[in-house]
């Protein structure tokens, strides 16, 4: 056992890197036509757009044009010259000076400014040549594992300290599966000892900087000591960063609280299904999770999105179709773009050729390629209705547990569950806050562009939660709920977990008090925790945004 105090302080590391957005869906090697050939009208404002062969300077265009056609907000955006978006070229690289210019076009929406950041809140842009499913030697060391499951790290997701800077422990937040940290036993609620030959857990300054080496990347391999959540010691087990495939779940298991079976899944991020199939699709791993709470006829169900920053909406769909009870039919969610969009006059979309969800280009009966400018984009051509899939047909009750990391697709199968359940409950921190969603828009053969295009609401057309979803029950920074990682996913002595399983099946106070007191990390009272430092911008915790790939052709 390890002995805990009452009175408990928390240290949440902190990363210097860039901050959100970096685990959009990897998209096929797609090479539209030149996104010079779509030429504004004249006396719309663009007289300083004069031809070019230089590629920056078309990309630079081809950013801000698309914008002012596709971006959700579009309509606070100004012409082409005053903008000037060929004046962005003063940063060391191309991806630099494309992302200061996707900052300045999204602070213009007064939706995506984050106070202290200079990036946008939900648009980004990745380079798909440095994507990890593209590497084979050198990752991108500013993202982990992104929407094909495809990780290139050591597995960290990140830690968390508690104690002040003299004297604290470090425990693992979580870790992704298949991962060499994984792969090595070490697992969320794993106390870590030593890094390489370096004691952790007596001078927080001196040593926060190997910490954040080794989630960053900068460290690509050094040793580890630590105790697990069992009990057992490891001594000096050497990790490297390495390409694997993971798989979107954390962990899952049924849980006997006082006689009653609760099911639980933590599910780190909606990555693309393994056969998304659009008439019958399925996933090997979700499947069975279903099929297990199935068969052990689970009524109430924990859902832990506390470090789901999203994804695919497509798998959302699929999650939301096996959380349905019986017979569950009507809208389950709707997209709404803006009116250039709705009204079909998005002109510069037809040189993004459509793909399928493997992204294969799509073609008509007599051979014609079709583009992004054939599809759909009404409002009545994007409601998306319920159509029951798996064999669990009872649930009625859901706890998600959730914090600032459970974003856009996460918190579109919140929004989108609540009017078919008896009751729906979240535990935690305020959500991320994004109920806008994109589609990748590819520049210059290699630049995936995410700017959001729509807003997605439920069957009650409830959505517009930019501020986040606020908790039933708030995790306020006392030890009497707070964000454990003291203990591994799924153990009930888990803060969260366990005042989930109090609301969804109530036992005797004493069950409670002796599962936080077993280790000694609660008084009588709640005590305040004191964050020594809040503004961590972990890449690997970030926002993978509501990424749609499902397209409806214009009848």
């Amino acid at each position: 056992m390890i002995k805990r105090l009452n009175s408990r302080k928390y240290i949440l590391i902190a990363l210097a890197l860039v901050p959100v957005l970096f685990n959009a869906c990897k998209k096929s090697k797609v090479n539209p036509e030149s996104p010079d050939t779509e030429q504004p009208q004249p006396g719309v404002g663009n007289t300083k757009q004069t031809p070019t062969s230089d590629r920056r300077s078309l990309t630079n265009d081809s950013l801000f044009l698309y914008a002012q056609q596709i971006y959700y907000w579009n309509d606070k955006l100004p012409t082409y010259d005053v903008f000037d978006p060929r004046t962005y070229t003063k940063l060391g690289t191309d991806l630099a000076n494309f992302n200061n210019e996707l900052f300045n076009i999204t602070k213009l929406s007064g939706f995506e400014t984050v106070a202290g950041s200079s990036f946008p809140k939900y648009a980004f842009i990745r380079d798909e040549n440095t994507a990890n499913g593209s590497q084979s030697t050198a990752p991108d060391r500013s993202s982990s594992v992104d929407l094909s499951d495809i990780g290139f790290d050591m597995g960290f997701l990140n830690f968390q300290g508690y104690g002040d800077n003299t004297g604290y422990e470090l425990f693992v937040k979580a870790v992704y599966p298949n991962s060499p940290a994984d792969l090595a036993k070490i697992t969320r609620g794993t106390k870590i000892t030593k890094i390489g030959s370096r004691a952790i857990g007596t001078n927080f300054d001196a040593e926060v900087a190997l910490i954040n080496n080794v989630l960053n990347g900068s460290t690509s391999s050094t040793t580890f000591s630590g105790i697990r959540p069992d009990g057992t010691t490891f001594n000096d087990v050497a990790l490297s960063v390495k390409k694997y495939t993971s798989s979107p779940i954390f962990a899952s298991k049924v849980i006997d609280q006082g006689g009653k079976k609760v099911g639980y899944l933590a599910y780190s991020l909606f990555s693309v299904l393994t056969n998304p199939d659009s008439k019958n699709p399925t996933d090997t791993r979700i499947d069975p999770v279903f099929a297990n709470f199935s068969a052990n006829n689970i009524t109430d169900l924990v859902i832990d999105l506390r470090y789901n920053g999203g994804g695919s909406v497509e798998t959302a769909e699929y999650l939301l179709n096996q959380l349905a009870p019986a017979n569950t039919n009507g809208v389950m969610f709707s997209e709404t773009y803006n009116s250039v969009m709705k009204s079909g006059k998005a002109s510069i979309l037809k040189n993004q050729p459509l793909t399928d969800s493997k992204g294969q280009i799509q073609y008509s009966s007599s051979g014609k390629m079709y583009t992004l400018n054939d599809v759909d984009w009404s409002d009545a051509g994007n409601i998306y209705s319920f159509s029951k899939k798996g064999p669990l047909n009872g649930l009625k009750n859901i706890v998600f547990l959730v914090s600032s990391n459970t974003a856009s697709a996460s918190e579109l199968l919140i929004n989108s569950i609540k009017p078919y359940m008896q009751s729906v409950k979240l535990v935690g921190t305020t959500t991320y806050g994004k109920p806008v969603g994109f589609f990748p828009i590819v520049l210059d053969k290699h630049y995936s562009v995410y700017l959001p295009s729509f807003e997605s609401k439920n069957k009650n057309g409830e959505g517009g939660y930019y501020t986040g979803m606020k908790p039933d029950f708030a995790d306020t920074g006392g030890s009497d709920l707070y964000d454990d990682a003291e203990h591994d996913f799924g153990d009930p002595k888990e803060s969260y977990l366990n005042k989930a399983l109090s609301l969804l099946a109530p036992v005797a106070p004493s069950v409670l008090a002796s599962r936080i007191s077993s280790k000694g990390i609660a008084g009588a009272t709640a005590n305040s925790v004191k964050l020594m430092k809040t503004d961590y911008s972990n890449s690997n915790m970030a926002a993978a945004g509501m990424v749609e790939t499902r397209y409806r052709l214009k009848k």
